[in-house]
C-alpha cells in the first residue's frame, strides 16, 4: 500500500489543522493505520492509531483531548484532526500502515509510511 499524507502548514496556536491520508492499493480497510510526528532533532514518535475497522482508538498523552483520530475505509483515507495546537506540536506529521488491523503505538509495528507533512504552531 502506497500512503500519501497532506493538510499540514502554518497556523497559531490555538488553531485547528486538519490532515488526511490517503492510500492507494487493495485491501485498505484491513490495515491498522496510525499517525506519528518527528520534531527537530527528536525521534519519531506516536501520535495516535486506529484499528482496521476504527471501533479502536489510542491517543499519545500529550494529545488526548485535543487530536481525534478517525478513517473512512469507503474513500481509503485516514484523517487526523487536531484542535487547540501548541507550538509543541510542531514536527513533521507521518501516517503508517500496519498489516496487523491491531497495531499498537510502536513505530516497528507499521509496515508502510506516508512521504510526511509538516506542521508548525507559531506562538
Amino acid at each position: 500500500v502506497q500512503l500519501q499524507a497532506c493538510g499540514g502548514g502554518l497556523v497559531q496556536a490555538g488553531g485547528s489543522l486538519r490532515l488526511s491520508c490517503a492510500a492507494s492499493g487493495r485491501s485498505f480497510s484491513s490495515y491498522g493505520m496510525g499517525w506519528f510526528r518527528q520534531a527537530a532533532g527528536k525521534e519519531r514518535e506516536f501520535v495516535a492509531r486506529i484499528s482496521w475497522i476504527g471501533n479502536t482508538l489510542a491517543y499519545a498523552d500529550s494529545v488526548k483531548g485535543r487530536f481525534t483520530i478517525s478513517r473512512d475505509n469507503a474513500k481509503n483515507t485516514m484523517y487526523l484532526q487536531m484542535n487547540s495546537l501548541k507550538p509543541e506540536d510542531t514536527a513533521v506529521y507521518y501516517c503508517a500502515a500496519a498489516s496487523f488491523g491491531g497495531a499498537g503505538t510502536g513505530v516497528k509495528e507499521y509496515d508502510y509510511w506516508g512521504q510526511g507533512t509538516l506542521v508548525t504552531v507559531s506562538s
